[in-house]
């Protein structure tokens, strides 16, 4: 017959410190809620892995190339496939995601000149007199982005500043009108040829 053996006083925070996940666990679960007004009529989808958590917003698809259109919302872990970000995780961040970045549809809405993400990114340049900035990326499927880092943040307000920091971006992507106009789908170029 086995025995059982107490734990030992130090063995769950020993444990807890040899797996690097609970080190960076983050709660996301409020991310949704606190989103979802701002992102009315887009679909979210939990996002936990090991570069990116909390949740994905995808517009409506109303067209082939729109399967991946809509924003992100949450924390960036590690930089992953987001190097061009210059990011120290842990990060709270916002992007919109255009793709794929050779479809029509991206040239349209974000490498051509004058497309929507352009207008968009130096409009909302002007509301954004003080760091971070969104960052505008032309050739990539993240098309917009604003990041910033939670390093110089005491760990217990995380949550309280990310809050603060998620309200006031989506609050200036619904004033430029993007939110509106890629949950409708259309180009610009589209929309005139009516």
């Amino acid at each position: 017959m086995r025995r059982k053996t107490a734990p030992t006083r130090g063995s769950k925070r020993a444990a807890s410190s040899r797996n690097p996940a609970r080190k960076t666990e983050i709660e996301i679960s409020w991310i949704e809620a606190l989103a979802a007004p701002y992102l009315r009529g887009y679909r979210a989808a939990r996002v936990s892995n090991e570069s990116l958590r909390g949740y994905r917003f995808t517009a409506p698809a109303q067209r082939v190339e729109r399967s991946k259109t809509g924003f992100f919302v949450g924390y960036i872990l590690k930089p992953g496939n987001l190097e061009f970000f210059g990011v120290t995780p842990p990060e709270c961040a916002i992007f919109a995601f255009l793709g794929p970045v050779s479809s029509a549809f991206h040239r349209e809405m974000v490498a051509k000149q004058g497309s929507l993400l352009r207008k968009t990114a130096e409009y909302i340049g002007w509301l954004t007199h003080r760091p971070p900035r969104f960052a505008f990326f032309e050739g990539k499927e993240v098309a917009l982005a604003r990041h910033f880092s939670m390093t110089a943040w005491p760990k217990a307000k995380h949550q309280h500043y990310s809050r603060n920091f998620f309200i006031e971006t989506l609050a200036w992507l619904v004033r430029s009108g993007l939110v509106a106009k890629l949950r409708g789908g259309e180009s610009p170029s589209a929309a005139a040829s009516r």
